[in-house]
């Protein structure tokens, strides 16, 4: 394993106005894994979910790079990485690669900001390094077995044969689920070009539609998980919530809470499931606000 020099050639849906960061890479275990490094202090790893990838937190980097060496990833199959040979996309094979790129990295001192399927794969990794691990960014997301009603529909409806007709040929979860789960603006049609731009194709849609599915799944991963999060409890931790969101609302935003005693709890008016489109100011401003009490 190891890091390859920043490559400049990147695909014309790549707005560079919006995303003028230089590109990373690290070989893991045959996957080519790309990620961005702004900035200086400690390290503040940025992880996110379905379906998107790191231009997500764009202006999450702008906004911290003063204050943090800023490190968002895009899981093999998203974004610009490209998955190795066999990759089947399951969040356990996600977080192992987030585990060795903390290796390869030697990160140490991180906190580490996760939201939707960010969550279980970031706190896999953490569960399993909790001595690099200092403190917690956490958006509407959940680390543990889930399987209320409307999880359970969701998983198994866009998880099964429905889901994949409408994600791989219909791509609904660009089209429809992020572009309509934002809620405080519309996303204008470069962003959503940018969100686009990996799934060009029927095939290329497939990492999508395995997350639905492996909500259930990944139960005894999820289980693991869940096992190692005590050992993690006494890290402070900054909650961003959003009060829109249809997956995850106020019974997991407690669960965080009592897991973390020293949290910090901000609700993020009006904001649909993607926090970080919706709100960005908003969670920059939290960040600091919470990180200089911490020193």
């Amino acid at each position: 394993m190891s890091a390859s020099a920043a490559i400049p050639d990147r695909p014309a849906w790549i707005p560079a106005d919006l995303y003028p960061f230089e590109d990373s890479y690290a070989e893991i275990d045959g996957s080519r894994v790309h990620y961005v490094e702004e900035g200086s202090g400690p390290p503040l790893l940025l992880l996110h979910g379905n379906p998107t990838w790191s231009f997500l937190y764009r202006e999450i980097i702008k906004g911290l790079a003063g204050s943090y060496r800023c490190i968002a990833v895009d899981h093999p199959g998203f974004g610009l990485s490209r998955a190795a040979p066999g990759y089947a996309f399951t969040p356990a094979e996600h977080a192992h690669v987030i585990e060795q790129l903390i290796l390869q990295l030697d990160l140490n001192g991180i906190t580490m900001m996760v939201q939707d399927w960010g969550g279980p794969i970031g706190f896999a990794a953490a569960t399993r390094h909790p001595e690099r691990f200092a403190a917690f960014v956490i958006g509407n997301t959940w680390a543990w077995p889930k399987a209320d009603l409307s999880t359970q529909l969701f998983s198994r409806l866009l998880g099964g044969p429905l889901g994949s007709y409408l994600i791989l040929h219909r791509n609904f979860f660009i089209e429809n689920i992020l572009a309509n789960n934002v809620k405080l603006r519309k996303l204008p049609e470069e962003v959503m070009d940018a969100y686009r731009g990996p799934f060009p194709t029927a095939e290329s849609r497939r990492p999508m539609h395995v997350f639905p599915r492996e909500i259930l799944t990944s139960r005894p991963f999820l289980a693991e998980i869940e096992r190692g999060l005590p050992a993690l409890g006494e890290r402070p931790a900054l909650l961003v919530w959003p009060t829109k969101d249809i997956a995850f609302g106020e019974p997991e935003r407690r669960r965080w809470e009592e897991i973390f005693p020293h949290h910090h709890t901000v609700i993020l008016e009006g904001a649909g499931h993607y926090i970080q489109e919706a709100a960005p100011e908003k969670i920059v401003t939290a960040v600091r606000e919470w990180s200089a009490g911490l020193h």
